[in-house]
């Protein structure tokens, strides 16, 4: 893949009001992409956003770029990020786009891309994105300019959706369920989800002033959401975060379902049930518990890099449906493009009615490891992980852990930083295992 200027592993993001988050540079993207796009199909862009104050100014600059290159962009407002790779599906639209950065605060935004097929752009068509951005703007003739329009049904059509996934024969009657959206953009959508199936529903985190997106709520910070669920006694707590790619889930006792958790959940379920097909895709980051618990029902379990792009691309590789990270990213390939909070949520509801079992009774299978996280700072030009004092303590480590836990050291992408992980059943011999090596990174 060619060295990118502007687009990272999830389109392009940073703060908002400098580079390249400034409505300057949305205009000259939304004119290059079209530019891009426009020599193919149906010349219509899909533009859905979360609820930061940002998307605003910057969707209007989208617009007026794509309009400048002969697109019409119809705006479907706050959106959950699946359900834009949704929606540009049905409507047969030439890409989608999403302007949000996700679970980050308020004050950051972030433009991606999906294709007319609702996943990420090919690296050619990112490739000849950035390549236009190096152009000068122009804008074609008057008669050929873009329009603008609004979905007004965008939201309906996206609940209807998610409930399409839901089996017909069940529903969530007798549940009581804390709904947290992060004040993001599933808080139109997932309080109804659930009550159109039948639960009761208490929201929290659904009253968004374009400030307080993901602020001490959603699936980035569960303390009020456990706290509400023991306060109503409720049989489960849900977390999306602001733009509803994630989920992270509480039981009735208060206590944190995390993504490892979940995605075991439902890969158990698809078995139990006859649809599994293949394995199931994790990262790096993924407890070991789950890969020994998967282990013992006989699933396959790969490990792709951090990311839910390369998750994936693992799960393509393999013709897998399902894979997720411990954050909470949960792909289910046959049910949507991307990672899809409120989808992969219904599906864990689904165990839990189906066996009318408690998500407590679903999750003990995967009783998660201590994962003790250390960052080392060090000095640029060497790469500490390539000394042999390193090497050495590195490998004495794993030889003492004997298959029972696992070690993971990498290098920041970001800043000069090296990160020991170890992880295995005993928290204080992770603790120790990774002072030592982390000590090792330091001494070099």
């Amino acid at each position: 893949m060619a060295e990118r200027k502007y687009f990272g592993t999830d389109g392009v993001r940073g703060k908002v009001g400098e580079f390249p988050i400034t409505p300057e540079f949305a205009l000259k993207l939304g004119w290059a992409a079209g530019k891009v796009l426009a020599t193919q199909g149906s010349k219509k862009v899909l533009i859905g956003k979360d609820t930061r104050i940002s998307g605003y100014m910057l969707e209007s600059a989208l617009e007026a770029g794509l309009a400048a290159a002969g697109l019409s962009a119809a705006f479907v407002g706050p959106m959950p990020t699946p359900a834009v790779a949704y929606l540009t599906r049905a409507f047969r639209a030439e890409a989608g786009v999403v302007i949000s950065a996700s679970h980050n605060p308020y004050y950051d935004n972030g433009i991606k891309f999906f294709s007319a097929e609702g996943t990420k752009l090919p690296d050619e068509v990112e490739e000849a994105i950035e390549a236009m951005l190096e152009q000068p703007m122009d804008c074609v003739e008057s008669a050929a300019l873009g329009k603008a329009s609004r979905i007004n049904d965008a939201a309906g059509r996206y609940i209807e959706f998610c409930k399409s996934t839901f089996p017909t024969h069940l529903s969530l009657d007798g549940y009581k369920i804390v709904v947290d959206c992060a004040h993001g953009a599933t808080y139109h959508i997932a309080p109804s989800v659930m009550r159109e199936l039948g639960a009761e529903v208490i929201e929290i985190g659904t009253e968004p002033d374009g400030l307080n997106i993901n602020e001490k709520c959603g699936a980035t910070d569960i303390k009020a959401l456990q706290a509400k669920v023991l306060e109503v006694k409720a049989d489960v707590g849900l977390a999306y975060d602001g733009d509803g790619d994630r989920i992270m889930m509480v039981d009735h006792l208060g206590n944190k379902i995390d993504g490892d958790q979940i995605l075991y959940i439902i890969a158990r379920e698809a078995l139990r049930s006859g649809n599994l097909k293949g394995g199931v895709v994790g990262t790096l980051m993924s407890n070991m518990s789950l890969e020994i618990a998967l282990k013992q029902l006989g699933i396959p379990f790969l490990r792709a890099n951090v990311g839910d792009r390369y998750v994936l691309e693992k799960m393509q590789e393999n013709n897998w449906k399902f894979g997720g990270e411990n954050s909470g990213h949960i792909i289910i390939a046959d049910k949507n493009t991307t990672g899809d909070g409120i989808i992969a949520s219904l599906a864990v509801l689904t165990a839990m009615v189906q066996h009318k079992l408690s998500l407590h009774e679903l999750a003990t299978a995967v009783q998660l490891f201590p994962q003790v996280l250390i960052n080392v700072r060090f000095a640029g030009g060497t790469n500490p992980l390539e000394s042999e004092s390193v090497k050495s303590v590195a490998a004495e480590v794993e030889k003492r852990l004997a298959g029972k836990g696992r070690i993971l050291l990498r290098k920041s992408g970001t800043e000069p930083l090296i990160r020991v992980m170890v992880e295995c059943e005993d928290g204080a011999l992770a603790q120790q295992c990774a002072e030592e090596i982390a000590n090792a990174v330091k001494a070099n």
